[in-house]
């Protein structure tokens, strides 16, 4: 099922980019942001609330709050900083760069979760990182 999600992803991702190149033509970049922000917002708690899992909010750490709190912080951060990127250059290139964060997550997972970063994994980064550069330069 994971495989299924993560294809479903990788197309929804696809779109996002092109449906915003498109929808930001004539549109402050921070304003879209915001725009599409509470768009998330709203699908995300309506599946909240259609699969009942709005019960669980009582039961969160303080902990996970912290890091959902932060990765929501990130989250904005990235968002801005591509919103912006895609207006000002092309997709094509903006695309791939952004996809430069597999790699950054593969080595921050290794120093900061502790999982492993074999040779399989190194060659893959440096093919990705290979790639990336091949495609915007």
């Amino acid at each position: 099922m994971w495989l299924i999600l993560a294809i479903l992803s990788s197309v929804f991702a696809a779109l996002t980019s092109i449906l915003a190149k498109i929808g930001i033509s004539d549109v402050n970049s921070t304003l879209a942001t915001a725009i599409r922000t509470v768009v998330v917002l709203i699908m995300a708690w309506g599946m909240v609330f259609i699969s009942g899992a709005h019960n669980g909010i009582s039961s969160i750490s303080t902990k996970s709050w912290i890091f959902l709190i932060l990765s929501g912080l990130a989250t904005g951060a990235s968002w801005l900083c591509y919103y912006r990127a895609i207006q000002l250059g092309e997709v094509s290139k903006v695309v791939p760069i952004d996809k430069m964060s597999i790699v950054l997550t593969l080595i921050l997972a290794a120093v900061f979760l502790h999982e492993a970063f074999t040779w399989k994994t190194a060659i893959g980064a440096a093919l990705i990182t290979a790639g990336t550069v091949f495609m915007v330069v």
